[in-house]
């Protein structure tokens, strides 16, 4: 299955010094219930759009990228802007450079990227409710199970084999 080159999908932080776009849907959306994303983001929660880096293109601004620590030990990249501070996406040691996690509310039409899976609901908040058939594991998953074959193959051609 193809993917129509006219999808684009275009965000920003809140005082939009930084603007990007995103040039195809995403691979896959986590929204992620581990306490290390909730401290992270003084949320319940984090929701970020998988996607090839080289999808998302820089429309106006330069946002800084600030290293941090995070749950793996491995550290992770935040791209934010340098003005108000939001995070943009992410990049994890896992996945390097060529992912990115795109936070989906700073995209223009967050709703378009509703959650394809909700991950370490084992330490959810208690007052957060699944819709009922939902995927949700009580931790990690695995990609082979869960992923639509599209996202599959876009992996395989962007780390090999």
């Amino acid at each position: 299955m193809t993917e129509p080159t006219d999808v684009s999908f275009d965000g920003g932080c809140t005082c939009r010094a930084v603007r990007y776009r995103m040039t195809s849907r995403p691979l896959f959306v986590h929204c992620c219930h581990c306490r290390w994303c909730q401290r992270e983001t003084g949320a319940s929660f984090a929701l970020n759009a998988m996607v090839e880096a080289d999808r998302v293109v820089l429309l106006h601004g330069e946002p800084e990228v600030v290293e941090t620590p995070s749950n793996s030990g491995k550290g992770q990249k935040i791209t934010r802007c340098p003005t108000c501070r939001i995070a943009l996406w992410s990049n994890y040691a896992g996945a390097g450079d060529k992912v990115r996690f795109v936070r989906v509310g700073t995209f223009d039409d967050p709703d378009r990227f509703p959650p394809d899976i909700h991950i370490f609901t084992v330490s959810k908040q208690p007052w957060v409710v699944i819709p009922a058939g939902a995927a949700a594991v009580p931790e990690y998953y695995d990609r082979n199970t869960y992923w639509p074959t599209a996202s599959l193959e876009r992996r395989r051609a962007l780390f090999g084999g």
